[in-house]
């Protein structure tokens, strides 16, 4: 058997894995492209959320009211950062639900926190309180 039998034998098989591979590249590379127009749209909705935050302490809102759309705006602006720049929108449900679960878990035992504090200082007023 001669050298060139042997890269003759190879010659479709290499052929044949190089072109597999540049349209595995080729395939790859066109699915990971978005359109510039979907970037510019989340930065003006980022732009617009930012300057809604602003105008909470602009007009001086204050309490509760001020606290919940700061945290409104704050958890949207996340959320668009989180779906579009790092590309969680375009992920398998299983790994969304194990990076964004966790975070609403906190959230919810912080509000169920909040409740329980203000029954507590409720009760330590109603029962404990100095009479006057």
């Amino acid at each position: 058997m001669t050298s060139t039998a042997v890269i003759d034998g190879q010659q479709p098989s290499l052929r044949t894995h190089a072109h597999d591979t540049v349209a595995v590249g080729t395939a790859h590379a066109k699915g990971q492209q978005h359109p510039i127009k979907l970037y510019l749209v989340v930065w003006g909705w980022l732009f617009v959320l930012s300057t809604c935050s602003y105008l909470v302490d602009y007009f001086g809102l204050h309490g509760y009211l001020r606290w919940s759309l700061i945290l409104l705006f704050m958890v949207l602006k996340a959320g668009l950062i989180v779906a579009v720049f790092m590309h969680m929108a375009w992920e398998r449900l299983a790994l969304a639900y194990a990076i964004l679960l966790p975070p609403v878990a906190v959230l919810i035992f912080v509000a169920i926190m909040v409740f329980e504090s203000e029954y507590t200082h409720l009760v330590r007023v109603l029962f404990f309180a100095a009479p006057t």
